[in-house]
């Protein structure tokens, strides 16, 4: 929504806390985030939300407007929505620290390995028009952001096209500013953590390393 100037206002909830599932059930029926709110609308689910999103702001290139280009955002969205679990699991999403590379097992690399190669084919098909999964910023990127996020904080040794999409992402206002907004947060949840060995912090004034 920031990413297509689309106003709305943020309510934050802590996470990992005795209120939690208690703050989040006044708002979403699965006690679970994301969730939005739009008079006596409620949805939730991460793809629900973009499907509403982009039906309600039909002016808004959410998803690509060529059918071919359209039908392959949907369909890697959706791929993200429900796949690469080890890798999430391994590498729990932390948008303050990177972390020293390490050795990962067969199925964490399997996860990442699949992520370049959709990569690299959105780009190559799709991305003559920008530097994003098929060219202008779009649902697809969004979903994907948080992959973008694991494998520069977890230091993947990755290809140099693979990388360029992740600076692409890494440098998009929106989320230079979701950081920012992150970096503000007093809650650390040290248990996503443990196992890993931290290189170097993100600086809140800043967001630099």
């Amino acid at each position: 929504m920031r990413a297509f100037d689309i106003a709305f206002e943020e309510i934050v909830i802590p996470l990992r806390t005795e209120e939690t599932v208690r703050a989040i059930s006044k708002y979403s029926p699965t006690g679970k985030v994301p969730v939005l709110l739009d008079g006596d609308v409620t949805v939730w689910e991460s793809l629900a939300i973009i499907y509403y999103l982009a039906e309600s702001f039909q002016d808004k290139p959410i998803w690509p407007h060529e059918r071919v280009a359209r039908a392959h955002a949907m369909a890697i969205s959706h791929e993200m929505h429900g796949g690469f679990q080890a890798l999430r699991q391994a590498c729990p999403m932390n948008l303050g620290k990177r972390f020293v590379s390490r050795a990962w097992g067969e199925e964490v690399l399997r996860d990442v390995s699949r992520v370049e190669e959709l990569w690299l084919e959105s780009r190559t098909r799709f991305g003559s028009r920008g530097p994003f999964l098929l060219g202008e910023f779009g649902a697809a990127d969004a979903m994907f952001a948080p992959v973008v996020s694991r494998l520069d904080s977890y230091q993947f040794d990755v290809s140099s096209k693979t990388r360029d999409y992740m600076d692409a992402i890494l440098g998009h206002p929106a989320f230079v500013s979701w950081r920012l907004e992150a970096l503000k947060e007093p809650w650390i949840i040290t248990d996503y953590e443990e196992g890993h060995e931290v290189e170097e912090v993100y600086l809140p004034a800043h967001g630099a390393l």
